[in-house]
């Protein structure tokens, strides 16, 4: 009985659904925002933290290379993610076109 079912809604899903296409963006926006995440915290992390230790500064009693990668890169992440949403991302309705059918 659930197979039927199965098979009638994916018979449903139409590829050229426009959602498909904003998903598919919106999914590359994270992709490219884990990307920028990444580079940050690596450049910062290793960039300042391979120096010997006697060498290293301190930011309120942190590492800087640790304060710059982990504690800044984080509040800049979240303002990326903040605008990403607010100016890229689009309310998109889940349910079918011809509405649910119970």
């Amino acid at each position: 009985m659930k197979d039927s079912f199965d098979k009638k809604k994916a018979s449903k899903i139409d590829p050229n659904d426009p959602r498909f296409k904003i998903a598919h963006r919106e999914a590359w926006i994270g992709v490219i925002l884990v990307i920028i995440n990444f580079a940050w915290w690596y450049g910062f992390a290793y960039g300042l933290g391979s120096r010997p230790v006697e060498e290293y500064t301190y930011v309120f009693g942190l590492p800087s290379w640790f304060f710059y990668s982990c504690v800044i890169g984080f509040l800049v992440m979240v303002v990326f993610v903040v605008i990403a949403v607010k100016g890229f991302f689009k309310e998109v309705p889940f349910d079918d076109e011809e509405g649910d059918i119970r």
